[in-house]
């Protein structure tokens, strides 16, 4: 789930974020975008875990905005690690014990503004972090897929905003998301998620320089992959200005 964005007060929107993730009470949370975190953010992230019942381990950013991933008991986090420097924003990553072993999550967020950054950052990743038969990577990638059709979320996209998602001669830079894919990890949308993909714009968070597209994902390894089910993007109540992106779900049998 993507935290960014302010209301239209210029304030925070913690508690609209609270009541998404208290209603779906996921085991495992990934969250990005932890606007105004970098001040006194250890007690922010603690008393925002300490509400939702669940446990989080937080990785803040060199330049950009801090990202987390939370954990809900029985899971117990056995080893952390952070990603501080070599991304436009963080990575926060996470070994929780399963019934099907070990599983790493990785919460991440990759450069919004350049494609070429993107597709380094999404090939260090991969490089470092999936290593072992059971791996998650969730977060807002700010890329798009390289399977889709993605005309008409581009056209709907304000011009100034285009060059993000484009190679120079105006055709889809999707390279992050197969960097991805050529490490081994499943975009579970194309095999578990059902209903509308697009998770920008919401109705009232604003972010306008999206046109109507998919850019948060959940990726897995085959081993995860195949335990997925039931993928969706939450959609309507406070989810439509908690934050400028809707949140993802997806059901795991581990």
């Amino acid at each position: 789930m993507k935290t960014g964005g302010v209301d239209r007060g210029q304030r925070i929107r913690l508690p609209a974020i609270a009541e998404v993730i208290a209603a779906e009470a996921p085991d495992v949370l990934t969250l990005q975008e932890l606007r105004d975190f970098h001040r006194d953010d250890e007690r922010r992230m603690t008393d925002l875990a300490g509400a939702l019942g669940m446990t989080a381990h937080l990785a803040r950013s060199g330049f950009g905005m801090p990202v987390a991933v939370l954990v809900r008991e029985p899971l117990r986090i056995t080893h952390t690690g952070s990603v501080t420097w070599r991304l436009h924003h963080a990575a926060a990553v996470v070994v929780v014990e399963t019934g099907s072993g070990p599983l790493t999550v990785v919460s991440t967020h990759l450069d919004p503004f350049w494609p070429y950054r993107r597709m380094r950052e999404a090939r260090w990743l991969a490089a470092r972090y999936v290593r072992s038969e059971h791996v998650v990577l969730a977060g807002d990638l700010n890329g798009l897929d390289p399977v889709g059709d993605h005309t008409e979320a581009l056209a709907s996209q304000h011009s100034m905003f285009r060059k993000r998602h484009l190679f120079p001669d105006g055709t889809v830079d999707s390279r992050a998301l197969a960097a991805f894919g050529a490490a081994g990890l499943v975009d579970l949308w194309g095999t578990v998620g059902s209903g509308d993909p697009r998770t920008v714009p919401t109705t009232q968070g604003g972010g306008r320089e999206f046109g109507g597209m998919r850019l948060d994902y959940v990726l897995a390894t085959p081993a995860v992959a195949g335990k997925a089910h039931d993928m969706r993007v939450i959609r309507g109540g406070a989810a439509e200005h908690a934050s400028d992106h809707y949140p993802v779900r997806v059901d795991l049998d581990l």
